[in-house]
């Protein structure tokens, strides 16, 4: 019974065009990959996201795309080495934290 109003109010809005100026409108949803994170914990990593606040793993996650993409642009070899140094170092931190989320699952 409940699906049915659901689906009901559903057709009515789209028939009152309330969906037609959605973002994401005709374009695949944009996926988050959280196949690092205990699955237990991946709704509460989103949450936050969503509110403008990461969890410190998800912050080194985004420190470490952001190191890869300097390395993959750079030209000069000292900073490419210095980079590669900074993006072992939190990759080893990120690595740690994960293994300290699994231990507690």
């Amino acid at each position: 019974m409940l699906r049915e109003i659901a689906e009901k109010k559903i057709r009515g809005a789209m028939e009152e065009g309330k969906f037609d100026n959605l973002a994401l409108k005709g374009k695949p949803i944009p996926l988050e990959d959280y196949s690092r994170v205990p699955e237990d914990l991946r709704i509460g990593f989103k949450i936050l996201k969503d509110a403008g606040v990461l969890p410190p793993e998800m912050e080194l996650r985004k420190e470490i795309v952001t190191l890869q993409d300097l390395i993959n642009g750079c030209v000069e070899d000292y900073e490419r080495k210095t980079l590669r140094e900074r993006l072992e170092r939190k990759l080893a931190h990120y690595n740690i934290l994960m293994e300290r989320q699994k231990g507690r699952g």
